[in-house]
């Protein structure tokens, strides 16, 4: 409950972008987030993430409360019907997880499992507005609840789109608010000057963005996103600093400290921080979260 309610009361929150362990020894991800419990408000587990076959995100949230921990689960419609998705919904309500994101899913062909077929049963969109009909006391189908659950909501957002692709998220994102939508994550950010429509939309419509700073591994990576992946927009400037930098982890793990200040100075309301798979290197990124409080 520590997000939701640091959320809702107006604080800057902390999130993290967590894995769960693709096996079940849970040792490496609990020691990980314990490690910065304190400094993070909740963790985003995510819902097998590219497709990558793992420990069900309702699993691995229900493993971090057991030890202390806050959890923002993750509910991927690629993977189950409106079924299994609302069984969820109450299974995660019942053990007093109260925030989710919903996601739409990477392809199963991007995955481990090539040959998986996706559901897709519902869309977000739909999916949303279901659990709110359960809010309301009954399921989907119509069918009266024997106690309903309560939620604070989030989805995806990419403000780093152009032309006709800008309009269409910015209106996809009006739906999603009005669908339920609190919190909207964003795709990696390096720089925010993209966002400012989006962000203007939020504060019209009383809800929050929350910016995702991804720690660089290393000068390869840093310039494969500039070339390569159109949904980051990378700029020049971060690829020098770490082409210039003799100790290049250290000169990432750097930049993104200095994005997180920056996250909070321009108003947003939190930052969601992604290590893809460094969670050791967690305590040294958020130290700067001391100094942000308040």
């Amino acid at each position: 409950m520590q997000f939701r309610r640091g959320f809702e009361s107006g604080e800057f929150v902390c999130l993290v972008q967590i894995e769960p362990p693709k096996g079940t020894d849970i040792s490496s991800m609990v020691k990980n987030a314990v490690n910065v419990k304190g400094v993070v408000h909740g963790f985003i587990v995510s819902e097998m993430g590219n497709a990558v076959m793992r420990m069900s995100s309702l699993g691995a949230s229900l493993v971090l409360r057991e030890n202390g921990l806050d959890a923002v689960l993750q509910v991927s419609c690629r993977d189950r019907n409106r079924l299994a998705l609302q069984g969820d919904i109450l299974a995660a309500a019942a053990c007093g997880i109260d925030a989710f994101m919903a996601v739409t899913g990477e392809d199963p062909s991007f995955g481990d499992h090539h040959t998986a077929k996706a559901v897709y049963d519902v869309t977000i969109e739909e999916f949303l507005q279901g659990v709110a009909r359960m809010e309301r006391g009954k399921d989907m189908a119509g069918v009266e609840l024997s106690g309903s659950p309560d939620f604070l909501k989030g989805t995806t957002l990419n403000t780093c789109l152009r032309g006709a692709d800008r309009e269409n998220e910015l209106d996809r994102m009006k739906k999603m608010i009005d669908a339920g939508v609190s919190f909207f994550i964003t795709q990696p950010l390096f720089e925010f000057s993209m966002t400012q429509p989006f962000f203007k939309t939020a504060e019209k419509n009383g809800v929050k963005i929350i910016p995702t700073i991804l720690l660089l591994k290393s000068l390869g990576m840093a310039r494969y996103m500039a070339r390569n992946v159109n949904t980051v927009n990378m700029p020049s400037t971060i690829v020098d600093r770490v082409v210039g930098a003799p100790d290049k982890v250290r000169e990432c793990m750097k930049i993104a400290r200095e994005l997180i200040r920056e996250v909070k100075s321009q108003g947003y309301g939190g930052v969601n921080v992604s290590t893809l798979g460094w969670d050791d290197r967690l305590p040294e990124i958020l130290g700067v979260m001391e100094g942000l409080k308040g």
